[in-house]
């Protein structure tokens, strides 16, 4: 476990401070001693390991770019980045259980929370006594958001939660979800809704082959009585949801590298110690090919997240941006975990290695957070200015 090199080809680390360094080296020594040990056997059990949180949290991965006044780390977004890097490289649910946390609970909340909201919650939320999930996505309607149906009705100090979200990490132990629904004029608006409220339940998802070591669910509303204190003043309409999947975006661009890393160093390693026909495979031609194109891959996108670190810093990074980076992060990564299970051969099924779990997991991050074909039609939209969606 602890023979892990990230790929630098291109030197990189010569382009981030000590600082970053410090961060990345404390979540990758969590990464080998905490996580690695026991994340094949929760991933074959299909059960996430919740004895990590207040690790997690002590490393300061659920919302690092929240303000300190607030129990964030107040890091910039290249640590946030790094951050979701080395998690990812241990598993792509748990890097979900973070991004979830801080981009699509935390962000909202200290975005346009009230200032009551984000004193109450974001501390809780900082340090892992409260866990928080995200509420966008219905049975049918995933891609549109918009036409979602899921709504409130007023009823005086309080409103009535009526409706459904489905593929919901994090739901069936979550403390508080952040909830997009439509107001009685129809223009969507976020509610934190509290575990415990009558008519709130979260039944979880069985029977995954993805993320089998992160938790998922539905959130079912059947007449939820929510204080009107707990409305989102901040944000009305789809920019609120939407600039929460940004952030998220942004983590995964980072974290899906982390995969295709351990993927391509896991490839390398067995590539240099499997003889055959009297020689280590990796001094035949076509496995060179496959490791020599997997870093090709991996470098173009450390360079591509390190330049969007850098313009997302700067308060530039557009949603298109971010689009292409997350699409590109992601397609990389599953290409590199086919082409490392090939190298490992039969070996790159099993447990022993952590290939196929990758691929796996690979396999629900090309779709969520904006699927494959959806980030390439945000491209196309900005390119020439046409929306392809309607």
């Amino acid at each position: 476990m602890s023979q892990y090199t990230a790929p630098d080809y291109y030197l990189l680390d010569e382009l981030v401070s000590e600082e970053h360094l410090l961060i990345r080296d404390s979540v990758r020594q969590w990464v080998n001693q905490e996580l690695l040990p026991i994340i094949e056997d929760y991933a074959q059990r299909a059960e996430f390991p919740r004895h990590l949180i207040p690790g997690m949290a002590r490393l300061g991965v659920f919302g690092p770019t929240i303000p300190e006044a607030y129990g964030g780390a107040g890091l910039d977004y290249l640590a946030y980045g790094i951050m979701m890097q080395e998690l990812e490289r241990g598993d792509s649910g748990i890097r979900s259980t973070a991004s979830v946390q801080g981009s699509l609970v935390m962000y909202p909340i200290y975005t346009y929370g009230s200032e009551e909201q984000k004193s109450t919650y974001l501390p809780k939320l900082a340090n892992g006594d409260q866990i928080g999930c995200f509420g966008l996505t219905e049975p049918n309607h995933g891609s549109n958001p918009a036409g979602m149906l899921t709504r409130f009705e007023d009823a005086g100090d309080h409103v009535v939660l009526n409706g459904s979200k489905m593929w919901i990490s994090n739901a069936p132990f979550a403390d508080i979800a952040v909830v997009w629904a439509k107001n009685p004029e129809g223009k969507v608006q976020g509610l934190i809704v509290e575990r415990g409220m009558e008519g709130f339940n979260t039944p979880e998802t069985h029977n995954k082959w993805s993320l089998r070591a992160s938790a998922t669910g539905e959130l079912v509303f059947d007449n939820v009585r929510v204080p009107k204190t707990h409305i989102l003043p901040g944000v009305i309409g789809m920019r609120g949801p939407l600039s929460c999947l940004n952030q998220a975006r942004y983590g995964i661009a980072w974290g899906a590298l982390g995969a295709a890393m351990d993927c391509y160093t896991t490839a390398v390693r067995y590539a240099r110690e499997r003889e055959q026909f009297g020689k280590p495979i990796g001094g035949f031609q076509l496995q060179q090919k496959k490791l020599a194109e997997m870093l090709t891959e991996i470098t173009k996108g450390q360079l591509l997240v390190w330049r969007l670190a850098t313009l997302q810093n700067e308060q530039r990074a557009t949603p298109a941006q971010i689009s292409m980076a997350k699409r590109n992060s992601v397609a990389t990564a599953l290409n590199i975990a086919r082409e490392a299970r090939q190298i490992l051969g039969a070996m790159g099924i099993t447990g022993e290695y952590p290939i196929m779990r990758h691929l796996m997991n690979l396999e629900s991050v090309v779709t969520y957070e904006g699927t494959h074909d959806i980030h390439l039609l945000i491209t196309g939209m900005d390119i020439t200015g046409i929306n392809a969606f309607e």
